[in-house]
């Protein structure tokens, strides 16, 4: 008995020994980071910022695998469908997680059953604009002008969460503005500031150039607080619309079954990187906001969120295919 005893208490040793290695060896080759979207966007300009770092840290090579197409659910079913070892990692965002699975009528993954969360890593409002020759100057105004001529005005629509700002603000204020879909903001732009189009929803940080030159105005921020990059322009709850709050974000996922030892390695070094003033510094220049947080965190926000935008895209009616 005093044998078994012995081989039992070493076992366990073995056991408790073996745990933390998987975090403190790993990883032992080039880890990669899957973007969901082309090379240049936003999400891909973010997860280079993180890889560069992260690269640092881990002492291992961190690659970006642009896998863009049907609005970044072939890049996210990838990453769902991948072995979950801490290798193969996904920037997802708000629309794969959150209003994907509501826009899309059938999609091969589940956005919270499929995936291990690791942390939410920066948040960017929108911003409402408009051509110079619309006298309107505020939201209260442009409800008062849509009102007045239903169907008359337009926005133009770059990108889901554009289009979810959009149609929320449809929602909210009862009225009739019709929505013009573009492949992007360059294209969606170049409509109103020739004046095609009359109103448009975009990011902070790219609709900003236009806003300095004069070639749009700005109306109101989709954030629940104003934004640093444009500290003068209300939001829309300020504006009179209670409870609207839109933010597009962008978040660290791993496959589900990623051991949770690599998952809060992963956690606390990203943290540690988002709290650098040169991290901050470079998100800032792109419209994010640094966000942190446990994986737990990140969990309970991509569930809020889905309830959220899934309730919202239902009742607008909106289909992505």
């Amino acid at each position: 008995m005093k044998s078994l005893a012995i081989i039992v208490s070493s076992m366990l040793l073995g056991v408790a020994a073996i745990l933390p290695v998987n975090a403190q060896t790993y990883p032992t080759k080039p880890v990669r980071l899957v973007v969901p979207y082309p090379a240049g966007q936003g999400t891909d300009i973010m997860a280079r910022a993180i890889a560069e770092r992260l690269a640092e840290r881990l002492g291992h090579q961190v690659v970006i695998d642009n896998r863009p197409g049907a609005g970044g659910n072939i890049g996210t079913d990838l990453v769902a469908k991948a072995a979950p070892d801490g290798y193969t990692l996904l920037m997802g965002t708000n629309a794969t997680h959150a209003m994907n699975p509501s826009l899309y009528g059938n999609i091969p993954f589940d956005p919270i059953k499929d995936f291990s969360p690791v942390i939410l890593v920066g948040t960017l409002p929108l911003i409402l604009v408009a051509h110079p020759s619309i006298t309107a100057n505020s939201v209260k105004e442009v409800v008062d002008l849509a009102k007045a001529r239903p169907g008359a005005l337009n926005f133009g629509i770059g990108s889901t969460s554009s289009r979810v700002s959009a149609e929320l603000f449809k929602r909210l204020t009862a009225i009739d503005i019709v929505p013009v879909l573009y492949k992007g903001a360059t294209a969606m732009f170049t409509d109103l500031i020739g004046g095609q189009i009359q109103l448009g929803f975009e990011t902070v940080a790219t609709a900003l150039p236009q806003v300095k030159a004069g070639k749009v105005k700005p109306i109101a921020v989709t954030s629940a607080k104003r934004t640093d990059l444009a500290p003068t322009v209300p939001t829309f709850a300020e504006s009179g619309l209670a409870g609207y709050d839109v933010v597009g974000w962008n978040a660290l996922f791993a496959p589900k079954g990623t051991p949770p030892e690599i998952v809060a390695k992963l956690n606390a070094e990203i943290g540690k990187i988002l709290q650098t003033p040169e991290m901050k510094q470079r998100m800032a220049s792109i419209g994010f906001d640094p966000a942190g947080g446990s994986a737990e965190q990140l969990a309970a926000y991509v569930r809020t969120e889905s309830d959220k935008w899934g309730q919202t895209i239902k009742a607008a009616g909106i289909r992505a295919d």
